[in-house]
């Protein structure tokens, strides 16, 4: 007999999803408190959102968490890859090698 352990997630006593690991279910019931969160605050806000509309922009946000803190400058955002130059030369063998093939 096989023995599985899984976490679920349950938010006001309806059960939100089950994962196979902790740390995932710790992370998704992290991104819904956030979510919780920024519907309190488009609900204080002047601008007059449906609740189905508040739900899925607050939704987005907290799973788009680190983009979100990049553009309010509260994260500085990875560095970039260097680009990795090419020269006329090396795309000359590049297009002999595959037109060897």
């Amino acid at each position: 007999m096989a023995v599985e352990s899984r976490f679920v997630v349950i938010r006001h006593g309806v059960e939100a999803k089950t994962f196979m690991d902790k740390k995932s279910a710790d992370d998704y019931d992290k991104m819904l408190d956030m979510a919780d969160n920024l519907a309190d605050v488009f609900a204080k806000s002047p601008i007059d959102l449906s609740d189905a509309a508040s739900e899925e922009l607050s939704i987005y946000l907290a799973q788009h968490r680190d983009e979100v803190l990049i553009a309010l400058l509260a994260k500085k955002p990875p560095p970039k890859a260097p680009v990795k130059k090419t020269t006329k030369k090396s795309v000359e063998k590049e297009t002999a090698k595959a037109s060897s093939k």
